[in-house]
């Protein structure tokens, strides 16, 4: 998508930043910003005096504006505020927590809890274990990769599915129950998102690929009009509202028509397969302990190949960039094979395991790979164990780079937090909480993972958008754990600053 800065309705007063150093490891500049773009760099002290704020940076870090390339914003802005069961090592444990929490709500709240991993439990998630300690409130606790969700009884009821016998719902079924058990009037959800982005934006975010499972350009369409957005945004499009995106002639990279500016048209989202811990990633082997002919041994195709070479022949020909969710190897290669059928432009959003043969095709094919490096992290366990003897192909960033794909970062929020640096620290080190880093041949070096975090932007230059982060260190002068808790001084999105220090 462009990367040119839209016309905004109210142009940011002139600044000019004095002493900042100009990019990682760049040199003391001064940087004039005018009309929402970077429009002069000068030694320091050489500028001229200008109209506007001068602000004295003392010798921080410029960097382009990061962006996180795949978010729900909305099921992100809610999980702020649930239950929190990644930590479960099983299913009693994850219902004890849930009990517990259920305990101290109001009659009649529905009970959410988040970011349960059981591909690794020793037991399964069951309704009747959350029934012995909810009773007759609803509970629904989704899985880290929204992939899957344990409902109890009166949540199955609630959703449709009173007679389904484990309360254990996956892909559709799950993604339908979650969106309706979590419902709350307009107004709550755009306030809980409003908070989301201004958090975001003081870890320097400052745009945002929207992969909310909704009708993003009406939602937030609506946010801008209500209040000015923080950060840019662009919104997805799904398969439910595709005719009626291309009956208004919606093209991926338009600016939408609200305040601002900052609201555009994003890529068409489809899956094509499942994930790796609900073990429907679709795959060439199949899953340890499965029969290799059993349904769903191999994992779960979304859509066949015939229909995915349709539905991007269809978009793509009304302007649409298609992101085709892929996970498991056969899902990536059957992507791959349908780019190169249509031949489109287009994304593969996680492309987490790899046929060696299918890494050179992205770069081949124009196809830019949206991939999540916090994820190699936190589920290198359940990799290990189902994609066993295959780990060395996943999450294959640094192959990718060396096969010249483009790479673009983000977290998959809420599977992984929104926080840009978190992500940086994972493409970088492969690791967290003192673990021996998971395949480190596949670590980037910081100047390429800062550069996928920012839409390939590696400097601030004249003409550019004034989308930029300051930082009080500079991040090729960082250790891991400095690069995961980045402090950020500041954040402006067309030269205007979503996020600044008390003056």
């Amino acid at each position: 998508m462009p990367t040119t800065a839209p016309t905004t309705s109210t142009a940011a007063p002139p600044l000019t930043l004095v002493r900042v150093r100009l990019g990682a490891g760049g040199p003391l500049s001064d940087v004039r910003i005018e009309d929402g773009l970077v429009t002069a760099v000068h030694g320091p002290g050489e500028a001229p005096r200008a109209p506007g704020e001068r602000l004295d940076l003392d010798g921080r870090t410029l960097l382009p504006g990061l962006w996180d390339a795949h978010v729900h914003m909305v099921q992100w802005a809610g999980v702020r505020r649930r239950l929190d069961l990644s930590g479960a090592a099983s299913a009693r444990s994850a219902a004890d927590a849930a009990g517990a929490r259920a305990a101290a709500l109001p009659a009649g709240e529905t009970l959410v809890g988040y970011g349960f991993r059981d591909g690794l439990w020793p037991d399964a998630p069951d309704k009747r274990l959350l029934d012995a300690v909810t009773g007759d409130r609803p509970a629904l606790l989704i899985g880290a990769d929204l992939h899957s969700a344990w409902l109890n009884s009166a949540a199955l009821a609630a959703a449709g599915h009173g007679d389904h016998p484990t309360g254990l719902l996956r892909e559709g079924a799950c993604m339908r129950a979650v969106a309706d058990l979590t419902a709350v009037s307009d107004e709550v959800t755009d306030g809980w998102v409003r908070e989301a982005c201004a958090a975001a934006a003081a870890r320097g975010v400052t745009g945002v690929i929207d992969f909310e499972y909704a009708d993003n350009v009406t939602d937030w369409t609506r946010r801008a009009h209500a209040a000015p957005l923080s950060l840019r945004v662009a919104a997805s499009i799904w398969l439910p509202q595709l005719d009626a995106a291309i009956a208004r002639g919606l093209r991926t990279g338009q600016v939408l028509d609200a305040p601002g500016g900052l609201l555009r048209v994003g890529p068409f989202k489809l899956l094509s397969d499942g994930s790796l811990n609900t073990r429907t990633a679709l795959c060439h082997d199949a899953y340890p302990g499965l029969e290799p002919d059993a349904p769903g041994a191999r994992g779960l195709a979304e859509v066949s190949p015939a229909e995915l070479v349709a539905l991007l022949r269809r978009v793509s020909a009304h302007g649409i960039v298609p992101a085709v969710h892929a996970i498991g190897d056969r899902a990536n290669e059957i992507a791959l094979d349908a780019f190169e059928a249509v031949r489109c432009h287009g994304r593969v959003e996680h492309g987490q395991l790899l046929a060696a043969k299918d890494v050179p095709r992205f770069a081949a094919l124009g196809v830019t790979v949206g991939v999540q490096p916090t994820h190699a992290v936190d589920d290198r366990d359940v990799a290990e164990r189902h994609w066993a003897g295959r780990t060395h192909r996943a999450y294959a960033f640094a192959d990718l780079l060396r096969a010249g794909a483009v790479l673009e970062l983000g977290s998959d929020a809420p599977v992984a937090p929104l926080d840009p640096w978190l992500t940086l620290a994972s493409a970088v080190t492969r690791t967290a909480g003192g673990r021996p880093p998971f395949h480190p041949e596949q670590r980037i070096p910081v100047a390429d993972a800062l550069a996928a975090s920012a839409r390939g932007r590696r400097l601030v230059r004249v003409g550019d958008p004034a989308d930029l982060v300051v930082t009080d260190a500079d991040p090729l002068d960082s250790a891991a754990r400095e690069l995961r808790e980045m402090p950020v001084h500041a954040t402006l999105v067309a030269g205007a600053f979503t996020h600044r220090p008390p003056s």
